[in-house]
């Protein structure tokens, strides 16, 4: 547990905190990007050997180096992976839920951080080690990433073999971060990819922080409480 501990520790330290607005972006944007993960996975009937979560997880990372420039990325990494460890702070004592669909967040915490950093050890080794990706760990995460850029290339890349188009609708009005953000990454993905149908993606209140793809309408919701749980997640 050493690692996660300097980690934590890491999160609390004033020089590292990110803008608290910064870091909601960025974990509104991670979540976004799984929740995509299982659109895509339904609406393009794509296997999945093992869990799905997993594989949404996968995306999430994949999408976040591949969208942005080598800082923005980064930045977004940082925050994303702070976004687990404040979910961990949270829990405190309470005990963890093996039981559940999802991974434990200390878990996911180091899946992201491979990942990320195998797509580009290069210039993302301070990042590792800051974020205390160990060593017998970091020696397979360019190799990991390589097999998950290799199960979910072929459908990024089917997307986009189209072109634009407007088969993601937004369908939400409001002027939150979050309505914001998620209007700005329909335009943007409509821009760049094409699905064989329609996925909608709204804002509203869910009564918690939550965010999910709804199987029957093929609809992403990103739940209003997420913004201000996100907030109270935040490195201080």
């Amino acid at each position: 547990m050493k690692h996660l501990a300097a980690a934590l520790a890491l999160m609390a330290s004033p020089v590292m905190a990110e803008d608290t607005e910064l870091f909601v972006e960025s974990n509104l944007l991670s979540i976004f990007y799984h929740e995509l993960g299982h659109a895509l996975i339904d609406i393009m009937q794509l296997p999945v050997f093992g869990q799905e979560e997993d594989a949404a997880d996968v995306l999430s990372v994949l999408l976040i180096d591949a969208f942005y420039d080598e800082e923005t990325a980064q930045a977004i990494a940082y925050d994303a992976a702070f976004g687990f460890l404040g979910e961990v702070a949270e829990r405190g004592d309470e005990e963890i839920a093996y039981w559940g669909v999802h991974g434990p967040d200390e878990q996911r915490y180091y899946n992201l951080v491979c990942l990320f950093y195998g797509a580009n050890p290069d210039e993302r080794d301070d990042l590792a080690v800051d974020l205390g990706l160990p060593e017998e760990r970091a020696e397979l995460c360019e190799d990991e990433f390589a097999l998950a850029n290799d199960s979910w290339g072929p459908v990024l890349d089917e997307m986009a073999k189209s072109g634009g188009g407007d088969t993601i609708k937004y369908v939400s009005e409001g002027d939150s971060l979050t309505h914001i953000l998620m209007e700005d990454e329909v335009r943007e993905l409509n821009a760049e990819f094409q699905l064989p149908q329609t996925l909608t993606v709204r804002v509203e209140p869910c009564d918690e922080p939550n965010a999910f793809y709804d199987l029957s309408e093929q609809s992403i919701t990103m739940c209003t409480e997420f913004e201000p749980f996100l907030r109270t997640l935040a490195p201080e």
